[in-house]
């Protein structure tokens, strides 16, 4: 089912196509393109650390050029939507189905939006940690391939971050889910709407996340609210 609406969503969504050049990143091979894009993420970080100073926005340029092109960002809202994405399917009326495919591109889209300043707001808190890798995952003839990594930074506990990374139709990785943790933030994403989505539908939780995708980028850490 998701297979299907992500085809049939594309269309509504072309806008926001990768529009990054990702040939130098190993998208056939989930472990190197977790690890390129972790280095060259943070690698843009501390160079740009003086914009970032001086104006924390510059952070969700980071997220776009560096970040988004490696994310499944469809694959991931029709996952928070859940049971909501089938119900389109139940639709026999043409107009309202159509209306109800209009609101999950708009989800889509922005969902998207949301998780570039999440990831922006999160990078406030990087000071130059090491990243450690775990064993390179074999991932041929599968789908999903959970890519594991560990922040180590000096006098804290280290964190477990792993990376659900999945195959698409052409033979690309991108991750689509971060377990921080053990804890899965799709799922707790997913937990957190799911009230809102039954008792006020998909357009309204677009609102919201709209809502919260364009409060200004906040250091985190400092006294900031998360």
């Amino acid at each position: 089912m998701l297979k299907k609406f992500l085809a049939i969503i594309a269309l509504g969504t072309m806008t926001f196509a990768q529009s990054i050049n990702a040939a130098d990143v190993k998208l056939v091979d989930p472990n190197k393109m977790v690890r390129q894009v972790a280095d060259n993420t943070f690698a843009r970080i501390k160079k740009d650390q003086p914009l970032i100073v001086k104006n924390s926005e510059h952070l969700r340029v980071i997220v776009e050029e560096e970040l988004m092109p490696y994310i499944d960002y469809k694959y991931a809202a029709l996952r928070v939507l859940g049971s909501e994405v089938s119900k389109v399917r139940a639709i026999t009326d043409e107009a309202e189905k159509a209306q109800a495919i209009k609101d999950i591109q708009r989800f889509i889209i922005v969902f998207r939006e949301y998780l570039v300043a999440t990831y922006a707001g999160v990078f406030t808190q990087y000071t130059n940690q090491k990243v450690e890798f775990g064993a390179e995952q074999a991932f041929k003839g599968k789908d999903v391939v959970v890519v594991k990594t560990k922040i180590i930074e000096d006098g804290k506990p280290d964190i477990k971050i792993d990376f659900k990374v999945r195959e698409d139709r052409g033979g690309e990785w991108r991750a689509y889910d971060m377990i921080a943790e053990g804890i899965s933030l799709l799922d707790a994403k997913q937990s957190e709407l799911q009230g809102i989505l039954r008792q006020q539908g998909i357009d309204n939780v677009s609102n919201l996340l709209e809502q919260k995708s364009q409060l200004p980028v906040q250091f985190r850490g400092n006294g900031a609210n998360d």
